[in-house]
């Protein structure tokens, strides 16, 4: 293993460095005051579309997709972690470079899965930037975490098909700009468990889908939102399925492994800047005659959080480079492992910067807090932390059979 950047690599994280410090922190300010004075929490803030089309303009787009063509540079997965970890660091920075979540996953699955029609209809204004779009899977009345108990009915009519069923936690299913989603659902409930599935794309002006609410995160209510969305009856014509009836398991696995290590990279580049924060809060605040950073517990922690950054760093170009060279497949474990252990210690981290800097971290002065309620809600998204050890354990079992 090598760990060493490419060339190109090296390059983009030069660029997108200083992209960061002359467009993109200078903007946090600014994006939170054009949201407080639309008093809409869902606004989409001219500064974020300014920084877009800066992005394009340098380059710097598309960073995240796997082949190289016009619509970006083709980076391996090893070569796109740091610069994943870089937009980790400011929480709507991947949408300035288009490689936020769910729309990554979402285009790859167009990508792979999708017909010509889907693809120029959808993936190229997505690849653009143009629109956004949401991932329908979670369901309200079932345990979600395992996705055999989806439950929402999708049943063939003719050419079309009818959707009837609850989901939420539909990310970015209220974000300004989102016109699509793609729905997983149930089309043959006599199946075998995992064949019972399919996906489907289906525009948010389907009638009969219905955004019933917003639903907030540790009292944030997210730009994007995360949505409860009603079907009823809703109609699709049938070339609206992904690959085929059956397929939606399979669909959602290819789509999870590569989103999951994405949400991994950028939670260690949120954990390095608590970790800056941390420090410079201990070296400025001073208590009983003597600053923050000299007493030995705070400087425990900055201790514990480089060693843990850097364990942290190591498992997540491990996994980057074994995708690289042996597929997702081969990786699962480590995909698994880093899942679990990049958002619990970039909580951890965060957790400690919020104490460092007393009643101002738990404010919105500082960006720690809803760094640290975002964090927490990854040990949830895609797969919670005890779905995953599961699998992780299960393989350890099989190589020491009773």
């Amino acid at each position: 293993m090598d760990f060493a950047p490419t060339e190109r690599s090296a390059e983009y994280q030069e660029r997108l460095r200083s992209f960061m410090d002359e467009r993109v922190y200078p903007a946090e300010a600014v994006y939170h005051e054009q949201i407080v004075a639309a008093g809409d929490p869902h606004h989409q803030p001219q500064v974020l579309e300014d920084l877009k089309v800066a992005a394009q303009d340098a380059g710097l787009w598309n960073l995240f997709h796997p082949h190289a063509s016009e619509w970006g540079p083709g980076l391996s997965n090893a070569e796109y972690a740091p610069l994943a970890e870089l937009m980790g660091r400011v929480h709507f920075a991947p949408e300035v470079f288009n490689c936020n979540a769910p729309d990554t996953g979402n285009m790859e699955v167009l990508e792979l899965f999708g017909s010509e029609e889907h693809r120029e209809r959808w993936l190229k204004p997505l690849l653009l930037g143009e629109v956004r779009s949401a991932f329908a899977m979670t369901e309200p009345d079932v345990a979600s975490s395992d996705a055999t108990n989806i439950s929402m009915r999708i049943e063939r009519d003719g050419d079309e098909y009818v959707l009837n069923g609850r989901k939420w936690w539909t990310s970015n299913a209220l974000h300004q700009n989102c016109q699509v989603l793609i729905v997983m659902g149930k089309t043959d409930p006599e199946a075998a468990p995992h064949k019972q599935q399919s996906m489907l794309v289906v525009p948010m002006d389907t009638p009969g889908v219905t955004v019933v609410r917003g639903l907030p995160v540790f009292g944030y209510m997210d730009r994007e939102g995360h949505a409860e969305v009603r079907f009823d009856d809703a109609r699709v014509p049938a070339d609206a399925i992904l690959k085929g009836e059956g397929e939606g398991f399979a669909i959602a696995q290819a789509r999870l492994g590569p989103g999951r290590i994405h949400h991994c990279m950028r939670s260690i580049g949120a954990a390095e800047r608590a970790l800056e924060l941390m420090c410079t809060r201990a070296q400025q605040r001073v208590t009983f005659g003597r600053p923050v950073s000299e007493r030995a517990n705070i400087q425990d922690w900055i201790a514990e959080a480089r060693i843990d950054i850097e364990m942290i760093r190591l498992l997540a170009m491990k996994t980057a480079w074994l995708m690289d060279t042996v597929g997702n497949k081969h990786a699962k474990t480590e995909i698994a492992a880093i899942k679990v252990a990049a958002p619990q210690i970039a909580q951890k981290i965060i957790d400690r910067a919020i104490q460092v800097h007393g009643g101002g971290g738990v404010s919105d002065d500082f960006p720690l807090a809803m760094m640290w309620a975002h964090q927490r809600t990854l040990r949830l998204a895609d797969g919670p932390d005890e779905v995953h050890k599961r699998a992780i354990a299960r393989t350890e079992l099989r190589r020491h059979p009773a």
